[in-house]
C-alpha cells in the first residue's frame, strides 16, 4: 500500500497516486507499506534477497533512491544511516512483543522502518503494517499540518521518535518482569525461575541488538553531517539520540539485574545443596561411632569378657545412646543443626 501527502501554503492534500503528489508543489511525503518482506506487496524475492517491484520500484526510481538502500529495508538489515548528496537514509527497527511462532510465550519482534529525507520530500518504507508510521501520518494529515512546514526532516524525526518511544514501552514491560523474577528468586526459587531469568536475558539481548546500532545510526544526524537535516531540526534529533543513549544504559542496567538474579538463584541453590550435605554429614558422623561399637561387639570371638556380663547389652545400648546425644549436642552448639 502506498500513500502520498503534500503540504504547501498551510494546506495539505493526500493522493492515491504518488506521482501526483510528487508533481504537487511544496513538501511531499510518500509512505510505502511493503507488508511482509517475504513475498509482500511491492517485493520480489530473488534468491533470498528481496527487491522492490511495482509501485515501490516506481517510487525508488522517481526519488533516486538507491536499490541497495531499499533492499536494506526490505531485507530487515541492521540499523544504519548513510548521508548522500541526493538524500539522507536512516534505517531503524520498530520493536514490540508478539506471541511466539512455536510457543505461547511473548517474544520481541522487530520490523524495519526506512526513512529517506530529501530537499523537499520524505519517503518512508515499512514492513510492519504502519505500526510506527501511521500515528504520525494521521497526526500530520489532520490536526497538525503545520509540522510539515518545518520540512521533511522534521516529519522524519517524528517517525523516528515514535519508534524510540516504542523501545521505552518495551523496557517498561521488561522491568516489571525483572521485578517479579527478583521476588521469586528471594522468596520461592525453583527451576522454572531460572528459565524465566534466561528468557529475560534473551529478550534484553534482542533489545540491545536494536538500540546499540540505532544510537550509532542517529549520530551523524545530530552533528551536522547530513545536509538534508536543517540546523533547526538537529536539536530534535539530538533529543532522540539522548533517549537512545538512555535506552542503552537502561538495557545494560537490566542485563546486570538479570545476571544478579541468576547469580542469587545459583547461590541459593548451592546453599541449599550445602545445607543438605551438612545434615547428611552430621547424620553420618553420629552413626559412625555407633557402627564401630556395634562392629566390635558383633565379632564372633570365643573369649570376650563383656559377653558374659548380664547387663552387657543394656550397657552397650546406653553407651551408644550417650555417644549420639553428646555428638548431637556438640553439633547443635556449633550451629551445624
Amino acid at each position: 500500500m502506498i500513500r502520498a501527502l503534500s503540504y504547501t501554503d498551510g494546506e495539505s492534500a493526500t493522493f492515491a497516486d504518488p506521482t501526483a503528489a510528487v508533481e504537487a508543489p511544496g513538501t511531499t511525503w510518500v509512505w510505502v507499506d511493503a507488508g511482509d518482506a517475504d513475498g509482500g506487496e511491492g517485493v520480489a524475492d530473488t534468491g533470498g534477497t528481496p527487491r522492490p517491484t511495482g509501485d515501490l520500484a516506481t517510487v525508488t526510481e522517481r526519488f533516486g533512491i538507491h536499490p541497495l538502500h531499499a533492499e536494506d529495508v526490505l531485507g530487515d538489515g541492521r540499523p544504519k544511516s548513510e548521508v548522500l548528496d541526493e538524500y539522507t537514509f536512516l534505517l531503524v527497527k520498530a520493536a514490540r512483543f508478539r506471541i511466539g511462532e512455536t510457543t505461547f510465550l511473548e517474544e520481541i519482534r522487530t520490523r524495519p522502518v526506512g526513512v529517506f529525507v530529501g530537499d523537499d520530500w520524505l519517503v518512508t518504507v515499512t514492513t510492519d503494517g504502519g505500526g510506527a508510521v501511521e500515528p504520525v501520518w494521521n497526526r500530520l494529515a489532520s490536526a497538525e499540518r503545520r509540522a510539515l512546514a518545518r520540512g521533511p526532516d522534521f516529519a522524519g524525526y517524528l517517525v523516528i521518535d515514535r519508534v524510540v518511544d516504542g523501545y521505552f514501552r518495551l523496557l517498561d514491560e521488561l522491568e516489571d518482569d525483572i521485578e517479579t523474577v527478583e521476588e521469586l528468586v528471594i522468596d520461592a526459587p525453583d527451576p522454572d525461575t531460572l528459565g524465566e531469568i534466561n528468557d529475560l536475558r534473551r529478550e534484553l539481548l534482542s533489545v540491545r541488538r536494536v538500540v546499540w546500532p540505532t544510537r550509532d545510526a542517529l549520530s551523524p544526524l545530530t552533528r551536522g553531517d547530513a545536509d538534508h537535516v536543517a540546523e533547526a531540526s538537529e536539536k530534535y534529533y539530538r533529543d532522540v539520540y539522548d533517549h537512545v543513549v538512555q535506552l542503552v544504559e537502561l538495557t545494560e542496567t537490566y542485563r546486570d539485574l538479570t545476571a544478579g538474579a541468576r547469580d542469587i538463584y545459583l547461590n541459593t541453590l548451592s546453599q541449599s545443596t550445602n545445607e543438605v550435605m551438612r545434615r547428611l554429614t552430621v547424620v553420618a558422623t553420629v552413626v559412625l561411632p555407633l557402627t564401630f561399637v556395634a562392629g566390635v561387639f558383633g565379632m564372633n570371638f570365643a573369649s570376650m569378657p563383656e559377653l558374659a556380663w548380664p547387663y552387657a547389652y543394656h550397657a552397650t545400648m546406653l553407651g551408644m545412646a550417650g555417644i549420639a546425644v553428646v555428638l548431637v549436642a556438640y553439633f547443635r552448639r556449633e550451629g551445624w543443626l
